[in-house]
C-alpha cells in the first residue's frame, strides 16, 4: 500500500516562524564530517513532492534551510510517488554503494527493513539525545531499530473518526468516544432511514488494513508481536473480541458487506456521497469530504478514533507518514545532519503544517493553536495516542501479510475469528524464524 500524501487542509493561520537552533555533534567514527554546525557543501534530497496540486512545499523548505544554513546547498532529486518503487530505486542505490542521494525521504515501516540491510545511518549515533524530545510521543520508538533510531520523523499520518454532525444533532446524539457508541448511533441513524450504512472503514486484503486492525486491536489490549519481537501475539482473548466485533459490524449491515473489498479511495467516496454516518480515514479526508465535489460538504465533523468501552484514554491510531533517513555513504554527514535538525525544527515544521497541510512530528508546533487554527485535524491529532504498525522487524512485509489476509477472511465470513487468529499467529511465527528483510 502507498499511504497518500495528504493535500493541504483548511490552511492555517501563519505564525511567527522560529528557527531551531542546531547542535554539533561527533562524528562517531564516520570518514564524512559529522560537525552539523560548521557544515558547508551541497547534498542531495530525494523526496516527492509535498503538498496540493500545483504546489510543492519543498521548494519554501529547501528556501527556508538555506537562507539558515547558506553554507550548505540542497539540492532536490523528485522521488517516484509509488512507495514500492522508491523502496526498490533507494535499496539498488545505495546497496550498490551510490554516495547520493545524501538525504531521502522513506515510509515510516522501513526502519527496521532498513537497519538490518545497513541501506541507513544510525541517527541516534550522531544525534543528541535531547534532540529526539521534539517529537509527538511513539514516533521515535517506531523509527528504533536494535537500539538505534534510523530516522528521523519528517510529517506524520493519523487515522480519525469523522462523523456527520448534522445528523447527530438532529437526532440529538453525542459525538462517540467508544466503538459500541459508533455501532449503536450508526444503528439508530439507519433504522431511522437518515442513511444507508453506519460505518465503513477499510477492510480489503492489503496493508490499509494491517492499518485498521492495529487500532482495534490496540484498543482492545492486543498486539500482533510479543514484547521481544520474537513471537506472534495475535491470537490471544483481546484480538479475538476486536475481530469479532469488527465482523459484527458487517454481520449486523452496520458495514456494507462489500467493505471486505474497500481501500481508502471506495470507503471515502461512500462517505462523501452522503452514504454513511461514520468514517475511518486518513488526515486527507477532512479536505476531501469538504470540497465541492462532496456531497456532504460542511456538514462533517472529525475526532479521535474511539476505544471500547471501558478502557482508558481514547481509541488509537496507527502511525502513517514519512521520516528522513541519511544515505551511509554520504560525504556530507554533517551538512545532513544539520539538515534534518532544521527539517524537524520550528521553523520547517510549520511551513508543512501550513502550507502542505500535513501533520507535524514536533510535538510543541503540532500543538501550537495558531497552527492548528484553520485545520480541524491538527487540534485532534494533538490528542491521539499513536500507535506502529509490528514493523520493528526485519521481515515485516510478511507479517503485515499474515494480519491482513487471515483478517480480511474472517471479515468476509469465509473463516471464524478464532480460526484466522491462529493461522495469522502461524504464519507470523514462521516469518520471523526465516529472517528475512530486504
Amino acid at each position: 500500500m502507498t499511504l497518500r500524501r495528504p493535500r493541504a487542509l483548511t490552511a492555517a493561520a501563519a505564525g511567527l516562524l522560529v528557527l531551531a537552533g542546531a547542535t554539533a555533534c561527533s562524528s562517531g567514527g564516520q570518514s564524512a564530517s559529522a560537525d552539523a554546525s560548521s557544515a558547508t557543501g551541497t547534498i542531495t534530497w530525494m523526496s516527492a513532492p509535498l503538498g496540493p496540486s500545483g504546489t510543492d512545499a519543498r521548494k519554501d523548505l529547501v528556501a527556508a534551510f538555506e537562507k539558515a544554513n547558506p553554507k550548505i546547498t540542497v539540492k532536490l532529486v523528485n522521488a517516484p510517488t509509488d512507495t514500492d518503487t522508491i523502496r526498490s530505486t533507494l535499496t539498488t542505490q545505495i546497496s550498490g554503494g551510490a554516495e547520493t542521494p545524501d538525504v531521502y525521504d522513506g515510509d515510516v515501516v522501513w526502519p527496521a527493513q532498513f537497519g538490518q540491510a545497513g541501506l541507513a545511518v544510525p541517527l541516534s549515533d550522531h544525534l543528541p539525545s535531547d534532540f529526539w524530545n521534539r517529537f509527538t510521543p511513539g514516533l521515535v520508538k517506531s523509527m528504533t531499530y536494535q537500539g538505534k533510531v534510523l530516522a528521523a520523523p519528517f510529517f506524520n499520518d493519523q487515522a480519525f473518526l469523522y462523523y456527520r454532525k448534522d445528523l447527530l444533532d438532529k437526532a440529538h446524539l453525542p459525538v462517540p468516544t467508544t466503538w459500541e457508541q459508533v455501532q449503536k448511533e450508526a444503528a439508530q441513524l439507519q433504522a431511522d432511514h437518515q442513511v444507508k450504512y453506519g460505518y465503513v472503514g477499510q477492510g480489503s486484503s492489503y496493508e490499509g488494513l494491517t492499518c485498521d486492525w492495529t487500532e482495534m486491536m490496540t484498543d482492545a489490549g492486543g498486539t500482533t508481536l510479543d514484547a521481544a519481537g520474537k513471537h506472534a501475539a495475535i491470537d490471544s482473548p483481546q484480538s479475538q473480541h476486536a475481530l469479532e466485533f469488527m465482523r459484527s459490524l458487517i454481520s449486523g449491515g452496520v458495514a456494507p458487506q462489500a467493505m471486505t473489498s474497500f481501500q481508502e479511495p471506495q470507503s471515502e467516496q461512500l462517505f462523501t456521497s452522503g452514504q454513511v454516518a461514520f468514517l475511518r480515514n486518513w488526515a486527507y479526508a477532512y479536505a476531501d469530504a469538504n470540497s465541492s465535489a462532496s456531497q456532504v460538504s460542511g456538514k462533517v465533523g472529525v475526532t479521535t478514533l474511539p476505544t471500547f468501552s471501558g478502557r482508558p484514554g481514547t481509541g488509537h491510531s496507527t502511525i502513517g507518514g514519512w521520516n528522513l533517513y541519511v544515505n551511509p555513504h554520504t560525504k556530507h554527514l554533517g551538512a545532513d545532519l544539520a539538515f534534518i535538525k532544521f527539517m524537524t525544527g520550528s521553523e520547517a515544521q510549520r511551513i508543512l503544517a501550513t502550507k502542505a497541510g500535513m501533520i507535524p512530528t514536533n510535538a510543541a508546533v503540532l500543538s501550537d493553536r495558531s497552527v492548528q487554527a484553520g485545520n480541524p485535524t491538527l487540534a485532534v491529532a494533538a490528542k491521539n495516542q499513536l500507535v506502529a504498525r509490528p514493523s520493528s522487524v526485519p521481515n515485516y512485509p510478511q507479517v503485515s501479510q499474515a494480519v491482513y489476509t487471515n483478517i480480511n477472511a474472517a471479515l468476509a465470513g469465509s473463516t471464524s475469528p478464532q480460526a484466522a487468529l491462529k493461522a495469522a499467529a502461524s504464519q507470523i511465527d514462521s516469518a520471523l524464524s526465516k529472517g528475512g528483510g530486504l
